[in-house]
């Protein structure tokens, strides 16, 4: 029995979106996409999992990581944009 694999891209104009946080945009989780991760969950403790909802998870489960790192590289980049060291502080004179 072959088991479709379902790829975290395959979410990616309905399952992401971007929230302001702080001033600065960070990608999250759709209300949705995580509505069908907590119901798979639920499933998988139940133990009525399918397999393909087994890969589902999985890929959900990339997803979120994915976006979980890219989110980190945004907050360091923007931290460090906003630390004095890095700033241009030069007063123009004319």
């Amino acid at each position: 029995m072959a088991i479709a694999v379902v790829k975290p891209s395959s979410w990616l104009e309905k399952g992401i979106q971007l929230e302001k946080v702080s001033n600065i945009n960070l990608f999250k989780i759709t209300d949705e996409l995580s509505d069908r991760m907590q119901e798979i969950v639920d499933k998988k403790t139940a133990n009525s999992q399918t397999p393909e909802e087994e890969a589902e998870l999985e890929a959900i489960g990339e997803l979120v990581i994915i976006v979980t790192y890219i989110n980190g590289m945004i907050a360091n980049e923007a931290r460090e944009s906003n630390e004095p060291e890095n700033r241009d502080i030069g007063v123009d004179r004319n």
